[in-house]
């Protein structure tokens, strides 16, 4: 099917006064999966009569179903900090807060994590550097 040929500029109208911008998909947080929302139930479940490995478990299926998750990264990393995985744990803390956006619960939590791990590793100026964060972040809510 052939399009009609044009002649001269076009131009866009103009939109009516009052046009609400249309939210694209982004905009939307994802309802909460509820699959996600029973593994970190058991995940927590499992950390406090200290399966720690089965917590983790949890966690780590969780990653699969939504890997841009960034509560699910902050658990796993709290996680691996009780289990002494030190790099680890600050590793996913990280990664949490490059997903967290402006979530101030989530990122204040990892940087406690990653400030944990960092003192426990004997880093105490890169644990300072965590606690300013932290602070900073507190200051915010």
């Amino acid at each position: 099917m052939a399009l009609p040929e044009t002649t001269g500029e076009l131009r866009a109208e103009p939109l009516p006064e009052n046009t609400a911008p249309q939210m694209i998909a982004e905009d939307v947080p994802p309802a909460p999966n509820s699959a996600v929302v029973a593994l970190l139930d058991n995940a927590d479940q499992q950390s406090r009569i200290g399966r720690l490995d089965a917590a983790a478990a949890a966690l780590e299926r969780a990653l699969r179903l939504e890997p841009r998750n960034a509560e699910v990264w902050s658990r796993l990393a709290e996680i691996r900090l009780q289990q002494g995985q030190l790099d680890q744990a600050a590793n996913l803390a990280a990664k949490s807060n490059n997903l967290a956006g402006n979530n101030v619960s989530v990122l204040a939590r990892n940087w406690k994590t990653i400030a944990q791990a960092r003192s426990r590793k004997g880093d105490l100026k890169g644990a300072r550097e965590a606690q300013d964060k932290l602070r900073e972040l507190e200051g915010k809510r």
